[in-house]
């Protein structure tokens, strides 16, 4: 079968690679792919925006592609789902309509709260005098949420409030778009964090294995917050116990309140937690799709075939399937990034050392990548390289990983230190 991949980052490359580990996938065409997914066998790019739905719906009809992975959030929250069905396309991805879990923090918030989930408490806003008064009255430390979509970015944990109010202003001031037009406060919690990613056919959900990222910039979990600098699975933190109560408080709860509204939700559930220090929990945010950079340490330990559970949820059977197979032992990713990023960034940085980090036993996965006329790899975005490590620990794991981005250079290459640090100390 021949599948073809949305998305340009760490992401959708993993998701190719481990497609392409199956001996039914003929063929993964990436739109529009980066340089990694360029240099795969049985892989190709096509130079098509994220949001060109006439364009991927015509190549794919022609083409003979029998399903459709959609990566980021934006294509989904689009409708590219609702019309690449109306084309008869098979589609992995929820509709528009179920894409608001991540695409509006607001309604999120509501659904959870309806279905009695778990999470933290929170006020919407639509101006910053009303949302001001609302931080004065409840304090800092505090969350400040752009409502919408902000590349993991819209989210500003306010140690003041000076600077929740400034969040404020910077959110409705635009900075992050029309997702700026509504202001979500929360809540702060303590705790750790961590990443459930979940399989749905829009009846049954089975999570995937447990991960945690790291979402700031800067080491010892400081500065802003990013994209991701680095993620290992599984957490140990989300113990068996933990990920029971989680299956029937949030996953089950989300999927019946999502069908009660009358949406046919098929695709990833991923369901952002805080785990307090007593052990309990609280929703901080769902995603409509395969966290980044989580999946790109949970598929290289899942050990049933990718497109068998994806197709069970498109096809609605995934409550038939056995349960999910995985491969012993830890895996951990570690991001090489852009000088400057999250904020201001240059490209097309010559980069060096991958195949020596791969000899050294890593997985690279491009993320910020391309080829340039020369069919050198040039970085081309933020995140630049998910230089992932596997092995029968978290010792072994991280290891890996760090042998194999200390083979890679690029002009003001820049990487977290600490990535793994809570499974190392046991803290």
């Amino acid at each position: 079968m021949k599948v073809l991949v949305v998305g340009n980052g760490g992401r959708e490359h993993a998701l190719a690679w481990k497609l392409l580990q199956s001996k039914q996938i003929e063929q993964v065409v990436c739109v529009p792919g980066n340089g990694g997914t360029a240099s795969m066998e049985r892989c190709q790019n096509l130079p098509l925006a994220v949001d060109n739905f006439e364009g991927m719906s015509q190549y794919a009809l022609e083409h003979g592609i029998t399903l459709v992975v959609v990566g980021p959030e934006v294509p989904l929250a689009k409708g590219i789902t609702d019309y690449l069905q109306s084309q008869g396309l098979m589609v992995f991805g929820p509709t528009r309509a179920g894409a608001q879990i991540e695409a509006s923090k607001a309604w999120a918030k509501a659904l959870m709260q309806e279905a009695g989930i778990p999470t933290a408490k929170a006020a919407v806003f639509t101006e910053a005098t009303a949302a001001k008064s609302y931080v004065k009255a409840q304090g800092a430390p505090i969350v400040v949420k752009a409502d919408g979509l902000a590349a993991g970015k819209g989210v500003i944990v306010a140690e003041t409030i000076d600077q929740a109010e400034m969040a404020i202003d910077t959110i409705f001031q635009g900075q992050f778009g029309s997702a700026g037009n509504f202001v979500v406060i929360e809540e702060y919690l303590v705790g750790q964090e961590v990443s459930v990613l979940a399989l749905t056919d829009g009846l049954t959900i089975r999570p995937l294995l447990p991960a945690q990222d790291h979402k700031r910039i800067g080491e010892g979990d400081t500065g802003e917050n990013t994209g991701g600098m680095g993620a290992y699975a599984p957490a140990p933190i989300a113990t068996p116990e933990l990920m029971a109560r989680i299956q029937t408080e949030v996953l089950e709860k989300a999927i019946a309140s999502l069908k009660a509204k009358g949406i046919d939700y098929r695709g990833v559930l991923y369901a952002g937690l805080m785990i307090a220090p007593d052990g309990d929990f609280q929703v901080l945010e769902f995603n409509c799709r395969f966290g980044d950079p989580e999946t790109q340490v949970v598929l290289p330990l899942l050990a049933t075939p990718l497109e068998e559970l994806i197709l069970a949820c498109v096809q609605q059977r995934l409550g038939k399937l056995p349960p999910i197979a995985w491969h012993q032992g830890a895996s951990a990713t570690v991001v090489a990034a852009s000088g400057g990023y999250p904020g201001e960034y240059e490209k097309d940085k010559v980069i060096t050392g991958i195949q020596q980090a791969e000899a050294a036993g890593a997985t690279v996965f491009h993320a910020g990548t391309k080829l340039n006329q020369q069919q050198q790899v040039v970085t081309d975005g933020g995140r630049v390289l998910n230089v992932t490590g596997s092995g029968e620990n978290f010792e072994q794991a991280i290891a890996q990983a760090y042998a194999g981005i200390k083979a890679i250079q690029f002009e003001g290459i820049y990487y977290r230190r600490d990535i793994g640090h809570r499974v190392l100390t046991n803290g």
